[in-house]
């Protein structure tokens, strides 16, 4: 079956791996990287946020490994760079993020949180299930993973992109033209942005061995679906609904990008 050929990053007790020295080993290792990123000058976490991030580091290393490390490391470095994409444009607009684009924990749990679960599904069943349940779900999960990954690229890429050198704006809703930061606006640009946004995040996926080729083109399909909704979402209840944050928003976001991700990866599946 297509989806059970994957190179699976599972965790190093499936590889004949100590799971305890995985774990110290993520432990370490999100250690050194937050001690170097502390004494930066440009920060980009605020001090709870890279405390967030480091636990987020450990769980997904001693889950998934270096290859789900390298995907979730590519998330975060691809993001951080695309926001500060137009900054001054931004700032003038007062469009920019928050912060000087610091995230906090409510940016990296409402980014990764689906993700997260997803690792930590992979874990569970490779430790418990069994190798009919294995066979069928791990693909699966990673394909999840990945497919979550991209879809929250895909909306940071079209947001930031769309702010900053979207032409012309349009609501979702109505496609009448507002000005670029609107809850739910989205202009070409920004959409061809997205679309490039989670096609890295998607090669990068299937380059480390998570995804096959066909989960590639499932990511794509999977981001583009969950950010049109996101848009939609932004569109209406988002200004009606208090506690709908833009944090919880994203948590929506990539948790229909996992769910359409395991949809699609069980259709092609039953196919082969």
């Amino acid at each position: 079956m297509v989806l059970s050929l994957v190179v699976l990053t599972l965790p190093l007790a499936a590889q004949g791996t100590s799971p305890l020295m995985g774990w110290l080993i993520g432990g370490l290792l999100n250690t050194m990287l937050l001690a170097i990123a502390w004494q930066l000058p440009k920060k980009l976490l605020t001090p709870a946020g890279y405390g967030h991030a480091w636990v987020l580091g450990v769980i997904i290393w001693g889950c998934l490994g270096w290859r789900g490390y390298i995907v979730m490391m590519t998330y975060f470095l691809a993001g951080t760079a695309v926001t500060r994409l137009g900054k001054g444009r931004k700032e003038a607009a007062g469009i920019a993020e928050g912060r000087s684009g610091m995230r906090g924990p409510e940016n990296v749990w409402g980014s990764a949180l689906a993700a997260a679960i997803c690792a930590g599904a992979i874990a569970l069943l490779t430790a418990t299930g069994s190798p009919t349940t294995q066979a069928l779900w791990l693909p699966v999960l990673a394909l999840a993973y990945v497919s979550s990954l991209s879809t929250k690229l895909s909306d940071t890429t079209a947001s930031e992109v769309g702010k900053a050198y979207g032409q012309r704006t349009f609501l979702i809703t109505s496609l009448k033209p507002v000005p670029a930061g609107t809850e739910g606006a989205v202009s070409l640009e920004g959409t061809l942005a997205g679309v490039v946004g989670s096609a890295v995040m998607a090669l990068v996926g299937w380059a480390v061995g998570l995804i096959t080729p066909w989960g590639i083109a499932i990511c794509l399909v999977a981001a583009l679906v969950a950010t049109t909704l996101e848009s939609l979402l932004g569109a209406t209840l988002q200004t009606q609904i208090e506690w709908l944050t833009n944090e919880v928003v994203n948590g929506v976001n990539t948790t229909l990008g996992a769910l359409i991700g395991i949809l699609l990866g069980l259709g092609v599946e039953h196919l082969n």
